[in-house]
């Protein structure tokens, strides 16, 4: 029983399923000729504690199981979802979902578990098993101390999820791969008021796939309250941002959400295969200066989008997307891997059982370069650094996007100077990489606080940057 992997053993106890009653399923998917069949079983457990103003406002938590069952023929996928665990309600879910499959004799499976590629985030405490008592108590710790940071913060909250998600992946060519998977993040928010009534807020996080005991710990959690309340204080004096075109450096870690969001989506499988992408048909072009390096990376120990494998079992992998300026690869799920001829690289995911693998990102960053990173912004006259990013909107055909950057500051004279509120960047995003002039040597990723959207599905993803320079980009902003 101690060689059976734990998602197995779990399946057997609480549902009674065992790989026998696996093969049964994946064969009803398969009844009318399917090309192939996968069932993904899943039980998560969540809970959030979040205090403010040092009271405690919510608590919750969620228990969430169910499978789905995907039938596959050509490019058409049948999918249904089902979240009671039984032989009786996957055989009919399997039979919805090979409701597309037309003709053909049906096929045996026999799946095995394979020993798995990673082992990247073991615990010892799920973070879900840490009691209710000591979150609380980290967060009533985290609001006394950013109030003890400066008189000027008048109100704080703060915040603690904790995940546990158990997967079993089998498909119909055998293979079946279980996971268990952790995820903790922390969230501080604070809000300075100068007393004139200008207010203004200074938001951080942190987390990854990690024991929860890792955040309660000192150490730990200060830098993340001491730069939300570094943000709130800063902004109470910020200044005008003014607009135009200029050179902007952007910032080591989370400025990588621009890379992201601009360049990442347009790297995945499915909107190449369908030639909306900007990247469609570029492999072996160059869509970037010399010297821009972009991976993807699900196999990086105790990050927020590290997989042991993918939500289609496929063990996750370091890919090259772009390689000293030229585009060499794409993120790839199982179908339009298949579909394009290539091999799938781990990046079909799924926010849970009720929904289909898409081709994602995982932990998407660029490589770090040569230049000092003091050096680059010495060696800008006039523009904006960009430390922190906010929000934004991409449109993938066209690479089109705006983003709000929280935290910015004039440069002139190669020094850093104001402050400035109301800091966009607008642009391009293969033209973006284009414009890359310098790439410092610090890359750094970010706190892991990321999640994507695509498609209505949300999923936690990693980014990274060293310091970049930009040259020419478009800053929307309100200095009249």
């Amino acid at each position: 029983m101690s060689d059976v992997p734990v998602p197995l053993r779990l399946a057997r106890e609480r549902y009674g399923l065992d790989t026998g009653d696996l093969d049964d399923v994946l064969g009803a998917a398969l009844a009318k000729g399917a090309d192939f069949a996968d069932l993904f079983l899943e039980h998560t457990t969540e809970d959030s504690v979040a205090l403010e103003d040092g009271i405690v406002k919510s608590g919750a938590r969620h228990v969430a199981h169910g499978a789905g069952i995907r039938a596959e023929i050509g490019e058409r996928q049948g999918y249904a979802h089902t979240n009671e665990i039984s032989l009786e309600s996957l055989r009919l879910a399997a039979g919805a979902a090979r409701a597309i499959a037309e003709g053909g004799p049906s096929r045996g499976v026999a799946v095995r578990p394979a020993r798995p590629a990673h082992d990247l985030y073991p615990l010892a405490t799920a973070p879900t098993d840490v009691p209710v008592r000591e979150k609380i108590d980290l967060l009533s710790q985290i609001d006394a101390y950013a109030r003890a940071r400066d008189p000027r913060i008048v109100q704080v909250m703060a915040s603690v999820v904790a995940q546990q998600r158990v997967v079993v992946i089998a498909a119909s060519d055998g293979g079946l791969a279980t996971d268990v998977r952790p995820l903790v993040r922390l969230n501080v928010s604070v809000i300075a008021d100068d007393g004139k009534g200008r207010r203004e807020i200074g938001t951080q996080g942190a987390g990854g796939r990690m024991e929860l005991a890792t955040w309660l710990e000192p150490d730990a959690w200060r830098p993340i309250v001491d730069d939300a309340v570094r943000l709130a204080i800063l902004n109470l004096g910020a200044v005008p941002c003014p607009a135009g075109t200029m050179d902007v450096v952007l910032a080591p870690g989370w400025s990588g959400v621009l890379l992201h969001e601009a360049v990442g989506h347009g790297l995945e499988g499915d909107f190449n295969r369908k030639g909306t992408s900007a990247f469609a048909g570029r492999i072996g072009q160059r869509v970037a200066s010399p010297g821009v390096t972009v991976v993807d990376d699900g196999t990086i120990p105790g990050r927020r989008g590290s997989l042991n494998v993918d939500d289609e079992g496929q063990p996750t992998q370091r890919t090259v997307l772009i390689e000293d300026g030229i585009l060499v690869g794409y993120m790839q799920d199982r179908l339009n891997a298949k579909l394009m001829g290539v091999a799938p690289t781990g990046n079909g995911r799924r926010e849970s059982f009720e929904h289909l693998p898409l081709p994602r990102m995982t932990n998407t960053f660029m490589l770090a370069g040569q230049d000092d990173p003091e050096e680059i912004v010495r060696s800008v006259d006039r523009g904006l650094y960009a430390a922190y990013f906010g929000g934004g909107q991409v449109d993938i055909t066209s690479g089109k996007f705006v983003f709000a950057v929280n935290e910015a500051y004039k440069i002139e004279n190669g020094r850093l100077g104001a402050p400035v509120k109301g800091a966009s960047l607008i642009g391009n995003g293969p033209d973006v990489l284009t414009r890359v002039r310098r790439i410092g040597s610090d890359l750094q990723l970010d706190r892991g606080i990321g999640t994507c959207g695509k498609d209505g599905q949300s999923v936690p993803v990693g980014v990274g940057m060293p310091t970049l320079l930009v040259a020419d980009l478009t800053v929307g902003g309100t200095e009249a």
